[in-house]
């Protein structure tokens, strides 16, 4: 059943796959948290925005590009499994979500080891 989590994270998709990353901050709540598995967490909108700017950088150098392949989400929680492309490989991840207020107060990506 869609619901609130399912339109924003849905929303974060759409714009993730413009390749600006940055501009994902305003869907994050001020009190949010987001953990990467790469780069640590995240508390607070001032460090994600800082994240997500970075990630504009990061993200061109490695050469990567995501692709959503399924979503499912209510009111409050939701999950997508993605792919990444990038210039070591592709890698196949889940990413779970927590929206309240149609903004995101936990983030967190789980993913595979890379593929050839």
């Amino acid at each position: 059943m869609a619901g609130d989590a399912y339109d924003t994270v849905k929303r974060f998709w759409e714009i993730q796959d413009d390749g600006d990353y940055a501009a994902l901050s305003p869907l994050f709540a001020d009190h949010a948290q987001l953990v990467d598995p790469v780069f640590g967490t995240f508390v607070g909108g001032a460090a994600i925005a800082g994240f997500m700017q970075m990630m504009n950088d990061e993200m061109k150098k490695a050469g990567a590009s995501f692709r959503l392949v399924e979503l499912s989400g209510d009111d409050e929680t939701a999950w997508a499994r993605w792919e990444a492309t990038t210039n070591k490989g592709r890698r196949e991840g889940v990413g779970i979500y927590r929206v309240q207020g149609g903004k995101l107060t936990y983030y967190q990506d789980y993913m595979n080891e890379m593929k050839g």
